[in-house]
């Protein structure tokens, strides 16, 4: 049992995935950098210095000055604001995902489109089906007679 883990822990699709899963936890950070530090500053000016994190629904009955003060008496509140940052969180994500997507389909066709076919160098004897070089006159194979090569 311990090598079939092995052979399946070692595989090059599982080692992928855990490359997949730490370079986006990563690229995670940075867009919730990018959301929180710099995009979410100037909506919230101007939506008239509104901050989507501190937006909540006390349903204690209390009242608190703050989302942390809330927090910290153990109120139970609904984080609505909170919930907006994840989601212009993950549109981000998802739109970013979606242009390094396209730029690689796009540079993958560029590949294949530079790629054109090779002229071919050999042909087929027409009565032993081998190839044989494009010039040759007389097949190595059955030693047949071949029609010269007109180009």
């Amino acid at each position: 049992m311990w090598q079939e883990f092995k052979e399946f822990a070692m595989r090059g699709s599982v080692l992928d995935l855990a490359i997949g899963v730490i370079i986006g936890a990563a690229f995670g950070s940075v867009v919730s950098s990018l959301v929180n530090d710099i995009l979410m500053p100037p909506i919230g000016l101007l939506l008239g210095q509104v901050d989507f994190s501190s937006l909540y629904i006390n349903l204690s009955g209390q009242e608190f000055e703050s989302l942390a003060a809330a927090q910290a008496a153990g109120a139970a509140t609904i984080n609505y604001g909170l919930f907006i940052n994840h989601v212009i969180n993950f549109l981000i994500v998802a739109f970013v995902i979606f242009l390094v997507v396209k730029q690689v389909n796009r540079l993958q066709r560029l590949g294949r489109e530079e790629k054109a076919p090779a002229a071919p160098t050999t042909k087929t004897c027409p009565y032993c089906q081998t190839d044989i070089p494009l010039r040759a006159t007389r097949c190595p194979h059955c030693t047949s007679e071949l029609a010269a090569e007109t180009t």
